[in-house]
């Protein structure tokens, strides 16, 4: 809560925005902070930095999602707080950089350049999306999963079939080894090494073979 006020106090910025109510600013400002680098939004905030608060239900909170969702694509589902600060109730909104990217909202691409929103132009479209192509959604940090949530066994088990497939010994411990993959990053999980190693039941992941008729027709699938 403290640093939640110290935000409010030091006012908007790049990576921070004031709303004294739910609307469509608040959708295309979460789509321009996923084109960027990621960002907040306080509901029940206003331009002077004041707490007006805002009235919420779990009910409404929900719809808001909602209406994100049916007009953002890629879908855009932000983490969403409630705080009641002096009786007064605040919703916060955040997104992080979307690994897949341009993200639109009504098919307009926004994105965020110092404190507000640009529409983006044919070429700036373009350009992000050869970004992405270029560099898959496995490679991304995983925002809701740590080491500890893969299993080190996994890991050892696959170091071990690389060797027996070489016959080179691997001398890294399992940690060095996904670091040394890249799949672990600056002591982050990716989403291909939760997708690799998960410990538990992975229910955002299937395999799926398909049986082609030509480069873009299937016939056949089974997952």
């Amino acid at each position: 809560m403290k640093k939640l006020l110290q935000h409010i106090a030091n006012g908007e910025n790049e990576f921070l925005e004031f709303k004294s109510s739910f609307n469509r600013e608040v959708i295309e400002t979460l789509v321009a902070f996923a084109n960027a680098k990621g960002g907040e939004i306080i509901v029940g905030v206003n331009d002077r930095k004041e707490i007006i608060g805002v009235s919420v239900s779990e009910e409404s909170t929900q719809n808001w999602i909602n209406q994100m969702k049916q007009s953002t694509y890629p879908q855009l589902i932000p983490e969403v707080e409630t705080f009641i600060i002096k009786d007064k109730t605040i919703v916060l909104f955040r997104v992080k950089e979307f690994p897949v990217k341009p993200v639109s909202f009504k098919n307009k691409f926004y994105r965020r350049i110092a404190n507000s929103n640009h529409l983006m132009s044919l070429d700036e479209i373009a350009n992000e999306h050869l970004k992405t192509i270029n560099s898959s959604w496995d490679f991304y940090p995983d925002p809701h999963h740590s080491i500890a949530d893969i299993s080190l066994d996994k890991v050892a088990n696959f170091i071990k079939k690389i060797e027996e497939r070489t016959q080179q010994k691997i001398q890294e411990e399992p940690i060095d080894f996904l670091k040394k993959m890249e799949i672990v990053r600056d002591g982050k999980l990716t989403f291909g090494a939760y997708l690799l190693f998960a410990k538990e039941y992975c229910s955002i992941s299937d395999i799926q073979i398909g049986r082609f008729k030509s480069e873009i027709t299937i016939i056949d699938s089974i997952s």
